[in-house]
């Protein structure tokens, strides 16, 4: 089976099913399809996005982990949360089987550990703690997922209500799904880091780990390949922005037996294993003093085959 990670898709359906087209003509029904989060919101297919996925999923050949934009439609959902000018989830929250979807991804996990050609890897929307083994960023995960998936939907609206600031698996969820840089004091942040350095691939990048981390959430630095790291949100709905939007895919090959570093053997560089689909169209606007891009390292590009 050929595995095929996904980036960000934020309600591009089009593009999906683009990208699903050409991996059935290339692979036949011998492929599976793992998703990096942010399935919906801001793109107009929010539920032809999930509904593409779940067949995926249930068909035993799809994985998806929750994204920002998933916990925010659950709030949304809850109660917790307002529609804002940008949000295109309204087909999700109008569906008639809107509490059958709201079960399932409260289901879905915060991160997928596992193994590529031998290589130990994990999947998440944003990020891992710099410190983090795969056996804690496993760990961390499911006591965050066993919250969320807890019977009672009263339950439900209090884990998605926690602060952060005085909840411990609140604190995870946030770092697994909106985290960008670690701020001076060790903490997480959402917010675009600072200083090249601030990055929290960078923090976990000199810890030297032996497991690779594929990640999404980071439109604004584009497509990361670096060692042990592949970033796959090159903001395809955000075409327009201040680059040319793409919908992407990395394809991991086979591992390269003469690496001396571990996660090298599958998430080595330079990596060209990447497919690309463009942006149909720009879906929204944007503000013309939007933020420039941060780049993560001299690696960091849109590339695509």
């Amino acid at each position: 089976m050929q595995r095929i990670f996904v980036g960000d898709v934020q309600g591009c359906a089009d593009e999906l099913e683009e990208l699903l087209a050409r991996a059935r003509s290339s692979f036949g029904d011998r492929f599976e399809v793992w998703w990096v989060g942010d399935l919906v919101n801001r793109g107009p297919g929010s539920l032809r996005a999930l509904e593409l996925a779940r067949k995926y999923v249930e068909s035993g050949r799809g994985q998806v982990v929750l994204g920002n934009h998933e916990i925010g439609l659950l709030k949304t959902w809850a109660g917790l949360r307002r529609l804002r000018a940008t949000d295109t989830t309204g087909d999700v929250l109008e569906s008639p089987d809107v509490e059958g979807w709201v079960d399932w991804l409260r289901r879905r996990p915060l991160a997928l550990c596992g193994e590529l050609e031998g290589q130990g890897f994990a999947m998440v929307h944003a990020a891992v703690h710099p410190d983090w083994s795969l056996r804690d960023v496993a760990e961390a995960s499911h006591r965050v997922e066993a919250r969320l998936a807890a019977p009672g939907r009263d339950e439900l609206r209090a884990a998605l209500a926690a602060d952060p600031a005085q909840d411990a698996e609140a604190d995870l969820l946030g770092r697994f799904t909106e985290c960008r840089s670690i701020a001076p004091d060790g903490r997480w942040s959402r917010e675009l880091p600072a200083e090249r350095g601030d990055a929290w691939h960078r923090h976990w990048a000199a810890r030297d780990h032996d497991y690779g981390v594929v990640y999404g959430h980071w439109a604004l630095q584009g497509l990361h390949v670096a060692s042990g790291l592949r970033g796959l949100d090159t903001g395809c709905v955000h075409h327009g922005r201040d680059h040319d939007g793409f919908l992407t895919a990395w394809l991991p090959g086979h591992a390269e037996p003469d690496s001396t570093r571990s996660h090298d053997r599958v998430f080595g560089i330079p990596d060209d294993r990447f497919w690309k689909i463009a942006a149909r169209r720009q879906y929204y606007g944007f503000d013309s003093d939007a933020a420039p891009r941060v780049p993560a390292d001299s690696t960091t590009k849109t590339v695509g085959g």
